[in-house]
């Protein structure tokens, strides 16, 4: 019993010392991140690199190796190692957010002293492409119409189709549905609109229209639409489920009153994404749409302008107002797909549960 006791007190110190270990200061993070721009910018110069690019990456570098360094002198190795694994995530996080945040502004940069008034109400009827003037009127109309059509088509399609891989789906028909969902995922979409050309034109002889383009839109967005719903519809807890059944609530009812407003967030989050992966198409459009200079609202009839298709045409004249004015179709694309997806949140925060709605 004594020598227990004696060997409690001798570790007993040792516990102490393990659970009081010296830590680094709060600002040690933004400190060694500091030192490390210094050092990388250092580096570069020395090395003659002209690149900004490789001085953040030689910044980055040195900042993961720092904190390392410093953590397992002052904090021991097992605490590095965790601060190891945190400065590499941060690293991944700004090497993804850094192209995105320079995207967007050097977009804004270009594109705002095009935009106007009078840029987005006119078309580019009577504009040559080497003069200034015009606007993207008629590829704002196409755009909405031909992103609607598809998401009229392909949303209602992939949500039935995820309702029935998670509720209903068992057995080879299933495994069958989710291998083609999964091979549709990786359609080009240059693939998309071959396919509808020869079925939707040269097979069933209908014309170039803004409709045949929201049909390879439909194909591409589908796939999205029922592997995020599907993802989403697994997340509800089946508790809620056997609620409802033991109420004596059938099973459509409960899916339709309890599943679908239960996950109704992640769902429209999902069909916006899909929205957003078909706008900025241009091989399908260009396939089967063709474009037109002039304004035409029927998706239905004759050739049709959009976004994509207006930027490629306008950088390919060749000239700065050409430029000018694909950048400022660039700039209105992105606002139109930020609008989808706040319009999308808002509906998704109105419509869950916690709202009482």
């Amino acid at each position: 019993m004594s020598t227990t006791v004696t060997d409690s007190v001798a570790v007993a110190p040792q516990l102490r010392r393990g659970l009081t270990t010296d830590r680094l200061p709060n600002w040690a993070p933004a400190g060694i991140a500091a030192v490390s721009i210094a050092i990388g910018v250092a580096i570069g110069l020395g090395a003659g690199l002209t690149s900004r690019i490789q001085w953040g990456l030689l910044a980055g570098l040195a900042f993961v190796g720092l904190t390392y360094v410093l953590s397992a002198k002052v904090e021991g190795r097992r605490q590095a190692k965790d601060r190891l694994a945190t400065s590499v995530v941060w690293l991944a996080f700004v090497l993804a957010v850094i192209p995105l945040v320079a995207l967007i502004f050097y977009t804004v940069q270009q594109g705002a002293g095009v935009v106007n008034g009078y840029f987005l109400n006119h078309s580019m009827k009577g504009v040559i492409s080497t003069e200034a003037g015009g606007g993207v009127y008629h590829a704002l109309i196409g755009t909405l119409e031909q992103v609607g059509l598809a998401t009229l088509l392909a949303a209602p399609v992939g949500l039935l189709t995820a309702v029935y891989l998670v509720e209903y789906g068992r057995g080879r028909l299933a495994k069958a549905v989710t291998f083609f969902v999964d091979v549709m995922t990786g359609v080009p979409s240059i693939v998309a609109g071959l396919f509808i050309l020869s079925l939707w034109i040269l097979l069933f002889d209908f014309e170039y229209s803004g409709f045949a383009g929201s049909l390879a839109l439909a194909i591409l967005m589908m796939p999205v639409v029922v592997r995020s719903t599907e993802e989403m519809l697994k997340l509800v807890p089946n508790e809620l489920r056997e609620a409802s059944y033991a109420l004596g609530v059938p099973k459509w009812k409960t899916i339709l009153r309890i599943v679908l407003p239960t996950a109704i967030g992640g769902i429209t989050t999902g069909v916006m994404l899909a929205v957003a992966r078909i706008t900025g198409e241009t091989a399908p459009v260009m396939m089967l749409v063709f474009g037109t200079e002039i304004i035409n609202s029927n998706p239905f009839e004759g050739p049709q302008q959009s976004l994509p298709l207006y930027i490629w045409q306008q950088y390919q004249s060749n000239n700065d107002f050409g430029y000018a004015r694909a950048w400022g179709a660039a700039l209105v694309l992105i606002a139109f797909v930020m609008a989808l997806n706040l319009v999308a949140r808002a509906i998704a925060r109105w419509r869950s549960p916690k709202s009482g709605h």
